[in-house]
């Protein structure tokens, strides 16, 4: 019996701006004007998700449609969109409000100020099996192995090397000034734990909501904390090459297969020679290592604390998931990381040509022109690509 696909959906936050990658900000009219919009606190970026659904040939259909659409509304004002996680030719010494009149967008400004305004990538994983105790024991271990391997997901797809016309020094400049909320998170060990940290950090109001837990993954559903269906995971940058976006998607997909099928060799609270509070700092600082270096980062390995680098990290476990990818299908979809791995991630690309002498401002320019290309190429493929399957 072949093992199904997780469920998966995507929210995509995008800044929109001019060709030369100066950034302006149209979110509330945007969000007026198009169907499956959002507005950020801040209007200089906007966000639209994806609905829930298995096939990574339709999610891909799925991802390009809005930014189409978008693109379209904004060609008629001469703006375009833009690729980067921060802001990267913008003044990130002001908040620009999208809807002054909303209270929580104030509190937002007010305790965070431009910390927040970034542009990223949720993935949202649901799970296999049913309901009750044990797919509640499912979801926490995939919950305990993504928060260990995140670092991993942030060193593919950092976006970030870039702020306010200037190099950072930082890899993922986006993640190393979002304000994670609250300031520690433990490695939950069951649903009941983490019903009860929350109840805690709502009550000692370092926290303002359930949705109030900015951190690299964590549990989702309709009534948080107590009815969950599914993991977010929320440490990626922007990743404007959706078939680099479905990769690492896979890759997340196929350590949870495999964490489901061996949960003794897979759930880090069972594999780990550390404790729960060492893996959570573990995971933190390697979330921190890949924000600064991402592939070119050391790490930890969650099993032993053992020093590896991200990039070969990454390739022992591609190498592990081959097999499975196979089984899955899902070869073709996961096959981007491999250049990725080869040729760099956008962030090491930009700085690359940085230093080579290229300007921000044109290296912006060439991203705007190549997610365009990519998109037109995309769109024109759907019409003469095989029956949905084909990527799995």
């Amino acid at each position: 019996m072949t093992t199904p696909l997780l469920l998966k959906g995507f929210e995509v936050e995008l800044y929109t701006g001019r060709e030369d990658g100066t950034v302006v900000g149209c979110s509330a009219e945007a969000a007026a004007a198009l169907e499956g919009f959002v507005t950020e606190p801040d209007h200089r970026n906007l966000e639209y998700i994806t609905p829930p659904d298995a096939s990574y040939d339709n999610q891909l259909r799925l991802l390009v449609e809005p930014r189409q659409r978008l693109r379209r509304w904004l060609a008629s004002r001469q703006l375009t969109l833009l690729p980067g996680s921060t802001l990267s030719l913008g003044d990130s010494h002001r908040f620009e409000r999208s809807d002054p009149q909303n209270p929580y967008h104030g509190y937002i400004e007010a305790t965070y100020g431009t910390q927040v305004v970034t542009a990223s990538v949720h993935i949202n994983l649901g799970l296999i099996g049913g309901q009750g105790p044990e797919q509640m024991d499912r979801l926490f271990a995939a919950l305990r192995l993504m928060r260990c391997e995140a670092a991993l997901l942030l060193a593919l797809s950092a976006s970030s090397p870039f702020l306010d016309g200037a190099v950072t020094g930082a890899h993922s400049q986006r993640w190393l000034q979002f304000p994670l909320t609250p300031a520690e998170v433990p490695l939950f060990l069951s649903h009941q734990h983490y019903i009860d940290w929350m109840d805690q950090q709502l009550a000692l109001g370092t926290m303002q909501n359930v949705r109030h837990l900015w951190t690299s993954v964590r549990p989702n559903g309709d009534h948080r904390p107590h009815d969950l269906n599914r993991l977010e995971i929320r440490i990626c940058d922007l990743v404007t090459d959706p078939l680099v976006l479905l990769a690492i998607t896979a890759f997340a997909e196929l350590r949870i297969h495999q964490l489901l099928r061996q949960p003794a060799h897979g759930d880090p609270l069972k594999a780990s020679q550390l404790t729960p509070a060492e893996l959570a700092a573990l995971a933190d600082a390697n979330d921190r290592a890949a924000a600064r270096s991402s592939l070119e980062a050391t790490l930890h390995h969650w099993r032993d604390g053992a020093a590896v680098s991200a990039q070969d990290w990454l390739r022992a476990e591609l190498a592990a998931l081959a097999p499975l990818a196979v089984e899955l299908g899902l070869a073709t979809v996961l096959a981007p990381l491999h250049t990725v791995l080869d040729h760099g991630n956008q962030a090491m690309r930009w700085l690359a040509g940085e230093r080579a002498g290229l300007s921000i401002s044109t290296l912006l320019s060439q991203e705007i022109q190549a997610m365009a290309n990519q998109e037109r190429d995309l769109l024109e493929a759907f019409g003469t690509v095989g029956p949905p399957g084909s990527l799995g």
